[in-house]
């Protein structure tokens, strides 16, 4: 079974992308099924009506008016029905049991953020799901945002899901304009009308590069970055910039390999791994013009060959503190050395 949390038709050959660019063909993909955007304040967000499909990706776009923290629900059971487990900034895991909703975001907040989550969708089943945000938390790039990340069940066995919701229980309200933007993807999916549009797809069979660039890219309010980087020589670190800037603009909060979290901040861009030799890096980013750009990584690192030695892994959030610009470039850098013909990224966009 295809594995639905990357895009279905990457690394599988032109034959089967230039057949959803046609319109040829049995695709699949995900699909959006519904969004609801607020259009006054309120303290709650709801999709509902959602048809049955086997996974579900949604994305949360929520801007704060005064304190606010957001929980989930599914088909609107307030019942005890639910448990996480959930870690912020890294701390040791806290877990809540026999709860009437889920943990969405790390605390009250007064700033925005960005949230990243999957669920599997089988009736007979306990619904799970993953879930990960980025806060904002104080503006300015000499602040570094705070994460989320969780693992969620509905312990309900006889309904597939059919409505999403994320409630305020703190002081505040849900701006106009916070979003939940929910995707589907099924086995027996063969529409072609894909949600994530191809923005850039770029390799180095040319030759070797210090760069890896997406060259100018629609401005999407959603982005999706996948990249593999496998360096020449050395050791040297991967990092990621947008726009061309190369000011102290970026701040980051990053675990490795479980470990407490480090940060960065007022840097001229986001780094991803140091001493790496091989890696794959996913990202997800809230690209909003008027807002810092928040991102979502998670990274794998292949360290030495051969299956005596454990890979690396990287949980990392960022931000971009621009305020005034899309972003409509996208670049990976090892500075100190180059990158093999075997490095790629793919950009994909959504509004």
């Amino acid at each position: 079974m295809s594995f639905p949390f990357v895009q279905p038709y990457f690394g599988l050959g032109n034959s089967l992308q230039t057949a959803q660019a046609s319109g040829g063909g049995a695709v699949g993909g995900w699909v959006e099924l519904a969004r609801t955007t607020l259009g006054s304040a309120g303290d709650t967000i709801s999709v509902s009506s959602l048809p049955d499909k086997r996974y579900y990706m949604v994305l949360g776009d929520i801007q704060p008016s005064g304190n606010v923290y957001t929980r989930t629900w599914l088909n609107a059971d307030s019942g005890s029905n639910y448990a996480t487990r959930y870690s912020g900034n890294g701390a040791v895991d806290s877990t809540i049991t026999s709860t009437n909703d889920t943990v969405t975001n790390k605390s009250t907040d007064t700033t925005p953020y960005f949230t990243v989550q999957y669920l599997a969708n089988l009736s007979g089943q306990e619904k799970l799901w993953i879930n990960h945000s980025v806060e904002q938390e104080t503006a300015g790039a000499g602040n570094a945002p705070d994460r989320m990340e969780s693992v969620n069940k509905w312990a309900n066995t006889s309904n597939p899901i059919s409505t999403i919701q994320q409630t305020n229980e703190a002081s505040g309200d849900l701006a106009s304009g916070s979003e939940l933007v929910v995707l589907g993807w099924d086995t027996a999916d063969t529409h072609t009308s894909n949600f994530w549009e191809e923005l850039a797809n770029v390799d180095l069979t040319g030759g070797a590069n210090a760069n890896l660039s997406s060259g100018t890219i629609s401005a999407k309010k959603y982005l999706w970055l996948q990249y593999y980087v496998q360096a020449t020589s050395g050791t040297p670190d991967l990092r990621v910039s947008f726009n061309n800037d190369s000011g102290s603009n970026y701040a980051r909060r990053r675990s490795i390999n479980g470990g407490s979290d480090g940060v960065r901040t007022s840097q001229t861009s986001l780094d991803q791994d140091g001493g790496l030799v091989k890696l794959f890096g996913n990202a997800f980013i809230i690209n909003n013009a008027s807002n810092e750009k928040l991102c979502i990584f998670h990274s794998v690192r292949e360290d030495s060959s051969g299956s005596g030695n454990a890979p690396n892994r990287r949980e990392t959030v960022g931000k971009w503190a621009n305020t005034s610009n899309q972003i409509t470039e996208i670049d990976l850098d090892v500075s100190s050395s180059t990158m093999t013909t075997s490095s790629y990224m793919r950009v994909w966009g959504a509004d």
